[in-house]
């Protein structure tokens, strides 16, 4: 399993670096259509689709750069997330300590969310400068054993190091959505380009009717590209740092009892969106009903449950309780 952990630490550390790159490639395609769908009927469309084509990598490599050293404190400031001391959360502080030393990583800052829906996040850029966030509700409602469950959750993720894959996922697909956003109103607004003084006998006819279609296709599936960029942060993830935090506790019946509280609990998370939601230790979208399985960046409960409990050699949740939180990842 040692081997396995390590293995994960460097494939994020690689897929962090490979998902930019695929972001970036993307919208360089993408802002060479737009740019020569604008320019279409000047005669200088070539060079509209090189000068967007620029815009568009300069856009993606500045997400990249942001994402990496600002990308943390955004999602802390947009979910509303206040740092707090060891005086101020005596026990958070001390069992985020003690997850800390278990998984050999430095204390991170700790973060408290005033919303009474339980839930839990990790996030920054590496182990040296992470944080860790959880909601006054997870305070209210978890026991010490299954708060270390979840802290020790979110320390396999900064042991792993999701938190640099996952940031990269939000901030890039901030920036597609971005691009396509703005095509689709230009297209709206303007025509997409001066079709109007559109060349008799130019070559570039055809084609500039064709690349605005592909322009407007892509800004459409630009959404779902955005929505698969995101589902990169795998399942397989999540039952990693599940199955770590049973390393780092010694007890899978803290997460596993914490897990079906969580999802179980009907208040709903208000300062969650889109972009952020796939940091969470469980879905706080999709256990509200947003979103669907094909898209779902989270394991079932269920089966995160029943895995759990194979560690520990329990029998599967039995199907009154199963029932309860199926399709609540």
């Amino acid at each position: 399993m040692t081997t396995t952990f390590y293995a994960e630490e460097s494939a994020n550390r690689r897929n962090s670096f490979l998902l930019a790159f695929v972001v970036i490639a993307f919208l360089a395609v993408f802002g060479f259509v737009i740019g020569f769908s604008i320019g279409y009927g000047s005669g200088n469309e070539v060079a509209f689709g090189i000068g967007a084509l620029a815009i568009a990598v300069g856009i993606g490599s500045l997400s990249a750069l942001f994402s990496y050293y600002g990308g943390a404190q955004l999602v802390l400031a947009s979910s509303h997330a206040k740092e707090v001391t060891a005086e101020q959360a005596p026990q958070l502080y001390n069992v985020v300590n003690e997850m800390a030393i278990a998984a050999g990583v430095p204390m991170p800052k700790v973060y408290i969310i005033d919303d009474p829906s339980p839930n839990a996040f990790a996030t920054g850029r590496d182990p040296q400068h992470s944080s860790v966030a959880v909601t006054t509700g997870l305070l209210k409602e978890l026991n010490r054993e299954e708060l270390q469950g979840v802290l020790g959750h979110e320390m396999s993720h900064v042991r792993n190091y999701d938190i640099r894959f996952t940031l990269f996922v939000g901030v890039m697909v901030g920036s597609i959505a971005l691009l396509a956003g703005f095509f689709l109103r230009y297209t709206f607004w303007f025509g997409g380009g001066r079709r109007g003084n559109d060349r008799e006998g130019g070559g570039s006819g055809g084609l500039g009717v064709i690349l605005l279609v592909v322009g407007l296709v892509m800004a459409v599936v630009s959404y779902f590209f955005g929505a698969l960029v995101q589902m990169a942060v795998s399942r397989q993830r999540e039952y990693l740092a599940d199955a770590s935090s049973v390393e780092l506790t010694r007890n899978p019946h803290g997460l596993e009892s914490a897990l079906a509280k969580i999802a179980g609990d009907p208040a709903v998370l208000h300062s969650v969106n889109g972009a952020t939601q796939h940091l969470y230790i469980v879905n706080p979208l999709k256990k509200h009903g947003v979103g669907s399985d094909l898209f779902s960046t989270h394991p079932p409960i269920v089966d995160r449950i029943n895995r759990l409990r194979q560690l520990s050699g329990d029998a599967p949740m039995d199907q009154a309780d199963a029932k309860a939180l199926t399709g609540l990842e």
